[in-house]
């Protein structure tokens, strides 16, 4: 018989042509670029070859940047609003769809269904809509900042809400039910078991959902590029122009492509920034979050 030592060895031996690609193409895909990224933070170039450090200058200049300190104040607004609407909406449609409604299953495909459909997609869609009823007011989603706001905000719910929802009803039916007609001996009313019984159990899910729609909020890019493209914009009394629409992502972008080759080192500066903003938020959320989970 083989013995249990030469099957582990077997086992180690030949793991590493299974596991050897996945870690190479994991390398060579992100944390190459990752890192190069960060020097070419400290660099001014106009290709990876002609890179001259030239230290902390570019992140001097990114923060000095009018139009990113508005994008970041403007997609942290956008991040919360989103963040307390899309969960709000998703645990609302997961708590109605798992009382016994007919046709449940029918509902929870239509709900999900936003959610398959591309974001450039989906934003030349909202953007055809939007104009199509604020032209009965003679205006546009690219001529108002705060049609623009609640644009991207109606957008942000219609395709994540569905997402979201699936999450909390997983986390709903694995609320035990013998604390549900626990709760129910106890003369708790339908409130009362909401808020004291199932909330409590669903925290997990609701940890993964906030996780999900903050960093989604902060990494918007697609939808903002294919609905309001950052417009309107303003000219400061100094000559700078600022898009009031334009989130973190899309000002990253812009900086890169339409500022010049001078500005590269600035967009990548900004790049390393937003990573650390995203990151941090989303482990402190996270960390929040799992103190207040019920231990089951």
């Amino acid at each position: 018989m083989v013995s249990r030592n030469s099957i582990r060895t077997t086992t180690r031996k030949w793991s590493w042509l299974f596991i050897g690609p996945v870690v190479a193409a994991f390398i060579i895909g992100f944390v190459w670029p990752f890192f190069q990224g960060i020097y070419l933070s400290f660099c001014k170039f106009k290709t990876i070859s002609s890179a001259e450090f030239i230290g902390l200058g570019n992140y001097g200049k990114a923060l000095a940047d009018v139009s990113f300190q508005h994008s970041f104040w403007y997609t942290a607004l956008t991040a919360v609003v989103s963040l307390v609407l899309i969960n709000v909406l998703a645990f609302m449609v997961a708590y109605l769809l798992t009382q016994n409604l007919k046709g449940s299953n029918i509902f929870r495909t239509v709900f999900f269904m936003p959610n398959l459909i591309g974001g450039i997609v989906l934003g030349y869609i909202w953007s055809m809509i939007f104009d199509g009823i604020l032209s009965a007011y003679s205006t546009s989603i690219l001529l108002n900042t705060t049609y623009g706001f609640w644009g991207l905000i109606i957008l942000m719910c219609w395709q994540q809400v569905g997402y979201m929802m699936i999450i909390y009803i997983a986390g709903l039916q694995a609320v035990p039910e013998d604390m549900l007609e626990a709760a129910k001996i106890d003369g708790a009313n339908k409130w009362q078991t909401l808020f004291q019984v199932t909330i409590p159990n669903v925290m997990p899910s609701i940890t993964i959902c906030m996780f999900l729609s903050l960093t989604n909020g902060f990494k918007l890019f697609d939808q903002n590029l294919a609905l309001t493209g950052g417009l309107p914009y303003i000219i400061n009394p100094d000559g700078s122009t600022v898009n009031t629409t334009e989130m973190l992502a899309l000002n990253i972008y812009n900086t890169f492509y339409t500022s010049g080759a001078a500005s590269r080192g600035v967009a990548q500066a900004k790049a390393v920034l937003f990573f650390i903003l995203v990151a941090g938020l989303g482990l402190a959320q996270l960390a929040y979050t799992r103190k207040r989970e019920v231990q089951q």
